[in-house]
């Protein structure tokens, strides 16, 4: 399907992030390359949306900060229809190329999600952002516009990192200096998000905070899982109140 842009000017948007991301996104679907981390972490967030939501099968979901697609294919191949954005040309382009490979269907649009929850309001069953957040100026924005593209009773799942000396150590000093897993200067410390900002911001947007959950990296068994540790990388589910 063809990427549409309807690019609004002075967004919520840092394009020296998008610049990051654009250099390196012919290398996106390539499990071993920069990207493998979220390779590696997509089967536990795909797992942890279905569940969530009482399963994606025949439900509309947008993913917000889609890249590559990673994500927001694996969404659809659990049948349910998606739409992927971002601000990145290069990985849009990557992931409309990737679908004629794999057969799978998604729209795919160049917007910010506030510009979009203007169009589209309460068009959702299920919004996805993830590994988005620290990635932007204003983080509570993105997650009260993915709370207005939510409908009623709806679900929204965020993923980011906890702001606090062991995930700087792990995150940053770990992940990209010694163990070379990410490119340097992927992130920012600063603007890791704390998970009672998450709460606070979810509650501002009129959401309910379903559940956070860790995501731990053991080195030794290269291996993600699952966690109730929230000092690194963690998950938020929220939902939309149903409409009484």
């Amino acid at each position: 399907m063809p990427v549409t842009d309807s690019t609004p000017q002075g967004e919520n948007v840092d394009y020296a992030e998008i610049a990051k991301f654009e250099e390196l996104a012919h290398r996106w679907w390539d499990p071993d390359s920069e990207f493998k981390p979220l390779h590696d972490i997509n089967p536990l967030r795909l797992a942890y949306v279905d569940e969530g939501c009482g399963g994606l099968s025949g439900k509309r979901a947008l993913d917000v900060g889609c890249g590559g697609g990673i994500l927001a294919e694996a969404l659809a191949a659990r049948d349910a229809e998606v739409m992927g954005i971002d601000m990145g040309e290069a990985p849009l382009g990557v992931a409309k190329l990737h679908q004629l490979e794999s057969g799978i269907r998604v729209e795919y649009r160049r917007v910010t999600v506030e510009a979009l929850a203007e169009e589209m309001p309460a068009a959702f069953d299920v919004v996805t952002c993830m590994e988005m957040l620290e990635h932007v100026p204003d983080p509570a924005s993105v997650i009260a516009a993915c709370a207005r593209l939510v409908r009623p009773g709806g679900h929204i799942f965020l993923s980011t990192l906890n702001r606090n000396p062991k995930s700087y150590l792990l995150a940053i000093v770990g992940a990209e200096y010694l163990l070379g897993m990410l490119p340097k200067g992927t992130h920012d410390y600063a603007k890791f998000i704390r998970p009672s900002e998450m709460e606070a911001w979810t509650r501002a947007a009129g959401l309910e905070l379903v559940d956070l959950t860790g995501m731990t990296y053991n080195p030794l068994s290269r291996r993600y899982s699952l966690s109730r540790t929230l000092d690194v990388n963690y998950l938020a589910h929220a939902r939309r109140p149903a409409e009484t």
